[in-house]
């Protein structure tokens, strides 16, 4: 089965026929993969579920001795312009 890559924005998409998602059991909207090889193939894969995120899990893999970034450091020195409340 040959493609034609289509313009859809400022992206490229491959647009896939009806009976290549119903033999996948995929439809829009489904988590996948995207991978290529060092021969120039391209493997996409299904995502059987996506990653769920805790944010004490996110948290504790921040390093909270690390120096605050200069633009966030900016942050605490502003004096509020308008109804701010701080």
């Amino acid at each position: 089965m040959h493609l034609t890559l289509k313009k859809y924005g400022n992206s490229t998409v491959a647009v896939m026929p009806p009976m290549v998602l119903k033999a996948l059991q995929i439809s829009a909207g489904q988590a996948m993969t995207l991978d290529t090889t060092s021969d120039g193939k391209i493997v996409l894969s299904k995502v059987s579920q996506p990653p769920k995120y805790k944010l004490e899990d996110l948290i504790a893999q921040c390093d909270l001795s690390a120096p605050q970034p200069d633009d966030m450091a900016k942050w605490d020195s502003i004096t509020p312009v308008g109804n701010e409340v701080w």
